[in-house]
């Protein structure tokens, strides 16, 4: 499964996965209303083939494939030190895309 990767500005180290889609303006048009509140501005980082013999450094890929599949996407959390560092951006809804 091809998916392409996106940097979330609303915290360090926060990512989003979504399905790959050739219309590139459409890969975030099936998105849960309310998920920018989340995410922030969004700057696409990278596109992946995805199997179940790849490796990710923070998340198992199966559990990205089953939730590309289930959800549409998936939303990569930042490791704990840093949400413990500041959670302030988590609250600011003034960046969103």
């Amino acid at each position: 499964m091809k998916c392409v990767i996106f940097r979330c500005s609303k915290k360090q180290e926060m990512y989003l996965y979504v399905p790959h889609k050739d219309d590139e303006d459409s890969l975030l048009s099936d998105l849960p209303v309310g998920l920018e509140k989340i995410t922030g501005r969004l700057e696409k980082v990278i596109e992946l083939d995805l199997s179940n013999d790849r490796k990710l450094a923070r998340a198992k890929v199966s559990d990205v494939i089953a939730a590309l599949e289930e959800k549409g996407f998936y939303l990569q959390s930042p490791p704990n030190a840093v949400l413990l560092r500041d959670d302030s951006m988590l609250n600011n809804t003034s960046d969103t895309f």
